[in-house]
């Protein structure tokens, strides 16, 4: 790996690498982190603001009422930003490096893989669900536009993901260029979102205050904890996300008031979309339902604007997922197109061989989610705060030796691997992310908070008594 690894000041010495820092995972300087305030908060609003937004309040919507399932998950993105901000942007801000890099302390230098995999499903799968959004709403517009009928539709979905793919393909071979330039037009479609709710509540405001949500359950307090839940699972998602697009602002002010807003406010603002949706026409994709409600004029404008909101997130995560891969020495030097194409073709897999299969289960990799990163969160902030006191030594993130303060053994922290384990365990204790059945305290304290504190509590009582005595870890 070439010289380009910064000091604990932020300082680099660069040795020449001909690879453009913003392609590479290794640590951006001070002046190659070129977003402010603004361009930070609207490149994270884009990349929030998709249709899985629609399909989020869906799940919402059939366990409460459109109140009370706006507030509860309102609060539980709120949480879930609030862990993933805490686990990872301290590190990524500080030192200018992606979500991956900032596990490495806790997973050790080979031990990080298990994390990189996280990230790449996730990623695959959230992108997988948005170009398969973007295709069905390209279908529903070009069906709106009269230029092909229903009966002609059944290959346009893979052929219109094949296009999405080559877009964001496209787009991306600026590296963080191709992220700023799509959000700067795309951010438009955020307030469309808006003018889409308020058709459906001015519409059929009398159906909406009236609907009963279809799966309800008669425990009102589980029906409200699931609403928490469905939030903090949905914003733990952009744990892979998060430290790709941080790592571009100089300043921790700079990004505190864009990841708490641009990327926590838009999910639970546009999801209203889809738990008003599903509560009223039993769907919760706007593509199905904008022609009946709005009309066929509004339904073609919002329509152009629901297809192309996805391309925004799906070029945030495409990023993401290639700066992650970085990490692995055989792909450190690869050319930025083949790692685009690595990052893109499982997507491209998924949608054009398995879009329905995908899409029926999405509620199982939602909760999937949540069984990963809870506990992944709850070791980062245990560790950085309370053992290491947010002392991390960044030459060490990249030193893959035998003599790395992050070895551990073989590469490998037990205390991680048992406390992800440990968190896992709690987690699916709780709420069986297959069929949603829960036990025990879920309805009053969430899956993914105890999975969390497990996690957390493990892993110090673990790094206390077995790792730091060992003299493992770089621990002080």
């Amino acid at each position: 790996m070439n010289e380009h690894i910064s000091t604990l000041d932020g300082s680099a010495a660069d040795s020449g690498s001909d690879i453009e820092a913003d392609k590479s995972a290794l640590p951006l300087l001070r002046h190659e982190r070129t977003w402010g305030s603004w361009k930070l908060g609207i490149s994270l609003a884009t990349a929030a603001a998709a249709t899985w937004c629609y399909l989020i309040g869906g799940y919402v919507g059939a366990y409460l009422p459109f109140a009370q399932g706006a507030i509860s998950l309102t609060a539980g993105c709120m949480i879930g930003m609030l862990l993933v901000a805490l686990a990872a942007v301290p590190v990524c801000m500080r030192f200018g490096v992606d979500s991956i890099a900032s596990a490495k302390p806790q997973f050790g230098n080979r031990g990080w893989v298990l994390v990189s995999a996280m990230q790449f499903i996730s990623i695959v799968g959230w992108n997988s669900l948005l170009l398969i959004f973007f295709a069905k709403s390209t279908t529903q517009l070009l069906l709106a536009l009269g230029w092909i009928e229903d009966g002609n539709s059944a290959l346009l979905v893979p052929m219109t993901i094949l296009l999405a793919c080559s877009l964001v393909f496209c787009f991306l071979l600026k590296g963080s260029r191709g992220v700023d330039r799509i959000a700067r037009i795309l951010v438009v479609h955020v307030l469309v979102g808006f003018w889409v709710l308020y058709i459906i509540v001015s519409e059929r405001w009398h159906d909406l205050s009236t609907a009963v949500p279809a799966a309800a359950s008669p425990d009102r307090l589980w029906n409200y904890t699931t609403g928490v839940e469905i939030g903090i699972a949905s914003l733990l998602s952009w744990w892979p996300y998060i430290g790709a697009m941080v790592r571009m602002a100089p300043k921790g002010r700079t990004a505190a008031l864009p990841i708490m807003l641009g990327m926590s406010a838009p999910v639970p603002a546009l999801s209203l979309i889809g738990i008003a949706g599903v509560l009223v026409l039993q769907v919760s994709d706007p593509s199905e339902w904008l022609r009946t409600i709005g009309g066929p004029a509004y339904g073609i404008v919002a329509l152009l604007f629901v297809a192309a909101a996805n391309l925004g997130t799906a070029v945030a995560g495409v990023y993401a997922s290639a700066i992650g891969l970085r990490h692995f020495k055989a792909l450190e030097t690869l050319s930025w197109p083949a790692i685009l194409l690595i990052t893109i073709l499982p997507v491209a897999t998924v949608g054009l061989f398995i879009p329905e299969l995908f899409f029926a289960h999405f509620g199982t990799f939602l909760a999937f989610i949540g069984v990963g990163f809870a506990p992944l969160c709850g070791i980062q902030i245990a560790d950085y705060y309370l053992m290491r006191r947010r002392q991390v030594g960044v030459r060490a993130l990249f030193d893959n030796g035998p003599d790395s303060p992050y070895r551990f053994w073989g590469g490998f922290n037990p205390a991680a691997l048992l406390a992800m384990v440990a968190g896992c365990a709690t987690y699916v204790g709780l709420l069986d992310p297959l069929t949603y059945e829960s036990h025990g305290p879920y309805a009053f304290t969430t899956a993914s908070l105890p999975s969390v504190l497990i996690a957390g509590l493990v892993y110090c009582v673990v790094t206390h008594l077995w790792v730091r005595p060992a003299g493992k870890g770089g621990y002080r």
